[in-house]
Order: C-alpha cells, then structure tokens, then sequence
C-alpha cells in the first residue's frame, strides 16, 4: 500500500511539471504573436502627405520644356463659354504679377492682364468653380505649360505674399486668405508665360498673366532743342508738368521743364505760343476746367518771371474736353494730365 501511494504522488509530481511547461511556451508563443501582428500593422500604417509648409522641391524654369504651340495673342485665354471678365479690364504694356512656386515667392514684370471672372449674365448657362478651374487647366496645359504649385498659403509666406502684393484688392487679386493659389508657366522663346489662378468651389475666379519682358525706358529728357524742333515740326509741344495734387503750384521738378521752355522761347525769338492744360475726366467737370487753366497760367507766369515777353504768350485750361486718348486705365489718364505748348 505504501509503494502505490509513492508511485501516485510521482505520477502527480510529472504531470503538474508538464502542465507549467506547456503553459509557459503557451505564453511565450502568444507574445511572440502578439509582437509579429504589431510588426505587420506598424509597417502597414500609410505615410502623411506633406504639407504645403514642409515641401523642399525647387523650382527651375530651365527643366520645363520650351512651348511652341499656337496660343493666339495676349492674354491668350478667353473666358469659357458661360463666363466673362468683368469690369472691362485691359492688359497693362508692363507690370507685374506675384508668382508661387513650392520654394519660393516673387515678383514677374511684363505684359500683365489682372481680372475677375464671374459667370455670363447675359447666358442662360450655369456654372461651378469646377468648370472654371478645368477649362483654364486644360487650355493651359494643352497650350504647354505645367502646373508649377497648389495650395493654400501659410505662416510666413503668406505674410510675404501680401507684402509683396501691393495691387490687392484690385481686379485679379487672389484671395489667398481663404481660398488655394494654383500657378502654371509656359516657357516660351518669345517670353515665359506665368499664371496665377484662385481656385475655389464658387462659380467665380480670378486670373493673373504675365508674359515676361525686360522693362522699356520711354521718358526723355525734356530740352529746349526738343521743344522748339516739335513747335516747328508738328505746331505742338506736348508736355508733362508736375504740379502738388489738385493745385497749380508747379513742383521743382516741373519748374525745370519751365526753364526748359523759356531757353526755346529765347533761342527762337519770333516764336509765340498759346499754352493750354488738360485733366484727364476724374472728379467734377468745371473743376477740372478751373485747375487746368490755373496751372496753364501758372505757366505764363513762371515764363514771365523767367524774362519771357507776356504778349508772347497765351493761356488757357481745357479740362478733361480734349482727351489725348480714351480715359479707360490709370496709364491713359496719365497721358491726358499735360500741358501742351501750341504754336500761333
């Protein structure tokens, strides 16, 4: 009896031993799995696309092809069917566009055109912001060009891009505070191309165009020579005299083309001249009318004090009746703000 019980408790001793044996490499293989399926799911995990912030790529003009494509003259695109520009905007012979690339912001100069497009009132066709983007995408990049960055502006360069924006504001002006700036080049022999475009889900827009070019000097000095060469040529001499805003006083600058005037006067003794000032048509007509003729006597006067003979000499304002050309832009305003000296 003493042996059977011995043997009972052996039996018992060898099973209990193999009982922990088998639950230890029991927890030991459900951590070895447990371990592999956290391995598997961390690599399966998808990456986060980088932000507008983080993106390092570089933007070099000379990596794109050159376009030679038929893309019509400046500005080049229409508005798509259903849409126009508004506001009757013209290009600008030189200006600027603010241009975005991943790494950088900068200005472009050249032949310009800024504008709005909004949806066509007089057509019966509705649109989305959708069909705006793609139909400009599309004529873009058929006509060569490529998208050069997407998105929305943050942080420091958004900051810069509105220090460097000065036009804000005015017809063509992204609203890069709430809506993506998507801007395109085509690289062209006679002069790159950039676009700005905003993109947004209103069926409305706006678009930027540069045609690059290097800036043009057109002013030349004035000289008593010139004046008495235009007075015998063509009967007149056109001018631009600087005077303090809505007044007559004649600024430094301004007091030397005077001189200017009265040297021709005195090297050509038997001219006579009528001198007659012009506005351009801002603000109210008959006080237009007065200030042009108060700064064209502003003129005789300084030519008198100069030693010129008063009975040489006329004057008369015109206001904004003679217009040189149309006063559609800001630049041909400009040029209707003269004092032109007519020979009698």
């Amino acid at each position: 009896m003493k042996k059977q019980t011995v043997l009972y408790s052996l039996l018992f001793a060898t099973a209990l031993i193999v009982s922990c044996n088998s639950s230890n490499q029991s927890n030991k293989d459900n951590e070895q799995t447990q371990e592999e399926i956290n391995t598997e799911s961390s690599s399966s995990q998808v990456t986060e696309p980088q932000t507008e912030s983080t993106t390092t790529t570089v933007f070099d003009i000379n990596t794109i092809p050159i376009s030679t494509a038929d893309i019509g003259d400046f500005p080049f695109f229409t508005a798509p069917d259903g849409a126009n520009y508004i506001n009757n905007v013209k290009p600008k012979d030189f200006d600027f566009i603010v241009f975005v690339t991943p790494d950088n912001i900068y200005e472009v100069e050249g032949k310009t055109f800024r504008a709005y497009i909004h949806r066509d009132k007089k057509s019966d066709k509705e649109i989305s912001g959708r069909y705006l983007f793609r139909s400009y995408e599309d004529a873009i990049l058929a006509a060569g060009g490529v998208k050069v960055f997407e998105g929305r502006l943050k942080g420091d360069r958004l900051e810069q891009y509105k220090d460097l924006c000065t036009y804000g504001g005015s017809n063509g002006s992204i609203d890069v505070y709430n809506e993506e700036i998507v801007t395109y080049v085509i690289r062209r022999n006679d002069g790159n191309i950039y676009i700005a475009m905003e993109k947004k889900d209103f069926p409305s827009s706006s678009i930027q165009i540069v045609q690059e070019k290097a800036f043009e000097q057109t002013i030349t000095k004035i000289t008593s020579d010139k004046i008495v060469k235009d007075l015998n040529e063509t009967g007149k001499s056109i001018l631009y005299i600087n005077f303090d805003v809505d007044k007559s006083n004649i600024k430094s600058d301004g007091k030397k083309v005077v001189d200017q005037i009265a040297k021709a006067l005195k090297q050509e003794a038997s001219l006579k001249i009528s001198i007659e000032g012009h506005t351009d048509n801002t603000g109210n007509a008959a006080h237009n009318k007065k200030l042009s003729d108060d700064r064209a006597n502003a003129v005789m006067s300084a030519l008198v004090t100069d030693g010129i003979d008063k009975s040489r000499l006329t004057a008369q304002g015109f206001g904004a009746e003679k217009p040189l050309v149309a006063n559609d832009s800001e630049e041909n305003k400009a040029k209707n703000r003269r004092v032109e000296l007519v020979k009698k």
